[in-house]
């Protein structure tokens, strides 16, 4: 079944409240986005994508060893959506649902992907989103026909509330899928709970 669940990062941001470029923070002697990209392809997904910015060329060469694909969004301070309409045009045809993941969310659990992956497979038609603590967390896991809503002009936000019948929630052990890095008081607490844990 994971061979079906194809996974797009977003890492083409341009961090203008962290003032650095958050991807490539160190983050117990590598950088966060080799995190991301290391758990991805552990919980056993074989199709990965990341939507990069093509100015950052310390991002790719971070990742180039991975198997993975990467490509561009030409307009980094776009939103969201648009990094998400370019990575779905090189997922596998053969995928039924897509990980949405976010490349300031180093804290992920393996464990929470593989859930993630086995609720599509009950739930096809549903998109996947983790809980943790009665809090909505990261990432979601979209069937690819709901994703593909993108092209049609609407962010992810807007094809999630859509309507709350296409939502399944899932409770996981995994504070992680909270945790990102918006500003350098994040970055700080994401390393204390990372040093805490090893």
């Amino acid at each position: 079944m994971t061979s079906r669940v194809s996974a797009i990062l977003l890492a083409a941001g341009s961090s203008e409240r962290m003032g650095k470029l958050k991807q490539l923070l160190p983050l117990g002697g590598k950088p966060v986005i080799l995190h991301c990209l290391d758990t991805i392809i552990a919980s056993g997904i074989n199709d990965v994508v990341v939507v990069l910015n093509p100015l950052v060329k310390e991002a790719r060469e971070a990742i180039r060893h991975l198997p993975l694909t990467f490509v561009f969004n030409n307009n980094p301070s776009s939103d969201m959506a648009e990094s998400v309409r370019i990575g779905l045009q090189s997922i596998q045809d053969s995928s039924s649902g897509v990980l949405i993941c976010l490349s300031d969310h180093p804290l992920i659990s393996i464990d929470t992907f593989k859930v993630l992956i086995a609720w599509h497979e009950k739930e096809p038609n549903k998109i996947i989103i983790p809980v943790y603590g009665n809090k909505k967390g990261h990432p979601s896991l979209f069937p690819k026909h709901f994703a593909d809503e993108v092209f049609q002009g609407f962010t992810l936000r807007e094809i999630v509330h859509k309507d709350d019948g296409r939502i399944q929630l899932v409770e996981v052990k995994d504070e992680g899928i909270l945790y990102d890095m918006d500003t350098e008081d994040d970055y700080k607490m994401i390393t204390q709970v990372y040093l805490k844990e090893l």
